[in-house]
């Protein structure tokens, strides 16, 4: 990307364990109510987890009827209700505030696994006729995005980014790429997960890959501390209405912030260990910023993608002290209260930023006790830095060495 228009943010929608919506959740980011727990009585991930981050039930039929409310698997759900509420923040109707045939979405994601997993257990245990007709709809990845099109009557482009846990990243960054182009001038863009059953959770954990031991779940997610041992996997969407500026301008709308950057790179390394050296990370932060047409210098906060791993946290220092300078620009992890939501982490983390560009706040690393030596970093800890950001930056690295930076900046 190089420097061009950028895309307006005037609409979030956000379901998280921390809460729903913009301002309940970054309320929460702000004072540190953890949305991690043991998992529910009951729960499919019930003695499989030791901790997760939960959306509280929700009830399919305030977004679908019939067979519906049934087959459809829960990403699904979760990113119907957030992409209704991410239009209903931006005051913003298709077909009425904005061209369907130039109004997009674009909604990543792993698909629909939990899915797959009860059908395959139920052909197991009963045969081929327990095969429900609906699965292939309930799994396919470009699902949620197929039915926010159909709910919402979008005839632009329509697409499911999955590139790990950069996919809700990646999708935004997509959504700038085609208000840059002129090919929208309306971008609902973001990812859904629900990874919370036991197949998904035992792969994490197998891989050794989750949080364990913490007599309190909701303290497990500890990025950058030196005793952090894992991430805690969570569910959620986290959807963002992306507009070209002439276009919310026309319909007076301000927005929260400004989205005017975005750099996305490969490591070419390794199927799940980040580059040691950071390298590629640091180049998609560059790329950010030259897609943003800033310099380094300019930017206020980093919210980091942090995801409280050995390896993870230690390569995105590197990159940043590479980029930034060590301690050159203030870095917070908001997973250390929403745990890991995979794809849809970059999404929920966007918001987060766009938010505290917008509202001059910028949200802590919680459970950051003790800073690792090979973290060195001006770490935001304990508490809110109320402080005025220009220009912010959110990172998402996926496994593959999928590397995207986003670069927001205020209004």
């Amino acid at each position: 990307m190089t420097a061009a228009d950028a895309a307006v943010v005037t609409g979030i929608g956000l379901l998280t364990p921390v809460g729903r919506g913009a301002g309940e959740v970054f309320d929460a980011l702000c004072t540190g109510r953890s949305g991690l727990s043991r998992p529910p009585a009951g729960h499919p991930v019930d003695g499989v987890l030791e901790a997760g981050g939960f959306v509280p039930e929700i009830d399919p039929r305030t977004v679908l009827s019939g067979p519906d409310t049934k087959t459809l698997d829960r990403i699904v759900v979760l990113a119907l209700l957030a992409a209704a509420d991410a239009f209903a923040d931006a005051k913003l109707t298709v077909g009425q505030d904005a061209d369907p045939e130039r109004t997009a979405v674009i909604v990543g994601g792993v698909g629909g696994m939990a899915t797959l997993e009860s059908q395959v257990l139920a052909r197991a245990a009963r045969g081929r006729a327990a095969v429900s007709p609906y699965l292939l709809t309930g799994i396919l990845p470009n699902m949620p995005a197929a039915r926010i099109a159909i709910a919402h009557g979008i005839r632009g482009y329509s697409s499911s980014v999955g590139t790990a846990c950069a996919s809700g990243a990646q999708s935004i960054a997509d959504g700038l790429r085609l208000i840059r182009s002129g090919e929208a001038d309306v971008v609902l863009a973001g990812a859904s997960e629900s990874p919370l059953f036991p197949t998904f959770a035992d792969t994490f954990g197998n891989a050794r890959a989750l949080a364990r031991g913490w007599a309190d779940p909701a303290r497990a997610s500890r990025p950058f501390d030196v005793r952090r041992n894992g991430f805690v996997l969570a569910e959620g969407a986290a959807l963002l209405v992306l507009e070209r500026e002439a276009h919310a301008a026309a319909r007076g709308v301000r927005g929260y912030a400004r989205l005017i950057g975005a750099g996305v790179t490969t490591d070419a390394h390794h199927p799940t260990a980040p580059r040691p050296d950071g390298a590629g990370a640091a180049a998609c932060m560059r790329r950010a910023l030259a897609s943003g047409g800033v310099d380094a210098a300019a930017v206020g906060y980093v919210n980091a993608h942090g995801t409280s791993t050995k390896l993870g946290d230690i390569a995105e220092t590197t990159a940043l002290g590479a980029v930034f300078g060590v301690g050159g620009v203030p870095v917070s992890s908001t997973k250390a209260l929403t745990g890991h939501l995979l794809g849809a982490s970059g999404a929920l983390e966007a918001a987060a930023t766009a938010l505290a560009v917008s509202r001059g706040v910028l949200p802590p690393t919680y459970h950051l006790d003790e800073p690792d030596p090979n973290c060195p970093a001006d770490h935001i800890m304990a508490k809110p830095r109320q402080v005025g950001c220009d220009v912010a930056m959110s990172n998402s690295f996926g496994f593959g060495g999928q590397n995207v930076s986003l670069l927001l900046a205020t209004r």
